[in-house]
C-alpha cells in the first residue's frame, strides 16, 4: 500500500475525470471472463468500468500512464519483472455493489504479474464500505487484510497469486482506477 504515488493535483483531475464518465452514464456493466467468454454476472461483480487506452490524447490519462510507465521501468530494472503490457480501467462500485472473491488471472492466460488500485473518491471512511480485502497464506491458517479505499492510496499485489474481493459499498460511490502489469 502506498500514499502520495500520484501528485495530490493529477489525483483531482483524475477524480474530475472518473465522475464526470460516471454522472454522463459513459461506463459499461462490468462482465467476468475474457474476450469472448465475457459474461455479466451481477451475483459476482457489480462495478461500472470504461478502460484506459495509453494512446488517449486526454492528459490526465497521458499523464497517469507516464507514471505508471516509470515504475515498470524501475521495476525491470531494478526488479527484473520483465514487465512488457499493461491494462488500466476506471472502476465504479455504487452502493450495494461488490465483487466477489477472486484471482486476476485467467486459466489459460497467467500473465497478469501484478494487479493495481488507485483509490479516487475523495471522502471515504470506513463506513461506506467497499474495502479491499486480500487473502494471505500464513501458515497454517489464511489471513485477511481489510484496506478501506482513500483518496490517493495506490495497492499493488500479486495477481495469480492473492485472492481478494470488494466488500459491497454501504454508503457512497467508490471510485477507482484497476488495472495489470503483464508479462509476456
Amino acid at each position: 500500500m502506498i500514499v502520495n504515488f500520484f501528485e495530490a493535483d493529477h489525483l483531482e483531475n483524475l477524480h474530475c475525470q472518473i465522475q464526470s464518465l460516471y454522472d454522463n452514464d459513459a461506463l459499461k456493466k462490468a462482465a467476468i471472463g475474457k474476450h469472448f467468454d465475457e459474461h455479466i454476472k451481477t451475483e459476482i461483480r457489480g462495478d461500472y468500468i470504461q478502460w484506459i487506452n495509453e494512446s488517449s490524447d486526454i492528459t490526465v490519462v497521458q499523464q497517469f500512464f507516464q507514471v505508471i510507465n516509470h515504475f515498470v521501468d524501475y521495476l525491470n530494472r531494478t526488479c527484473f519483472m520483465g514487465i512488457l503490457h499493461k491494462e488500466f480501467h476506471y472502476a465504479v462500485y455504487p452502493k450495494g455493489r461488490f465483487y466477489k472473491r477472486h484471482l486476476d488471472t485467467f486459466d489459460n492466460d497467467q500473465r497478469r504479474k501484478l494487479s493495481m488500485v488507485l483509490y479516487l473518491n475523495k471522502i471515504w471512511t470506513p463506513k461506506n464500505g467497499g474495502d479491499l480485502v486480500v487473502y494471505t497464506q500464513d501458515y497454517p491458517q489464511e489471513r485477511a487484510i481489510s484496506v478501506v479505499p482513500k483518496f490517493g492510496r495506490l495497492v499493488i499485489f500479486e495477481s495469480s497469486v492473492l485472492e481478494h474481493e470488494v466488500k459491497p459499498v454501504v454508503e457512497g460511490v467508490r471510485l477507482s482506477i484497476t488495472g495489470w502489469l503483464k508479462v509476456r
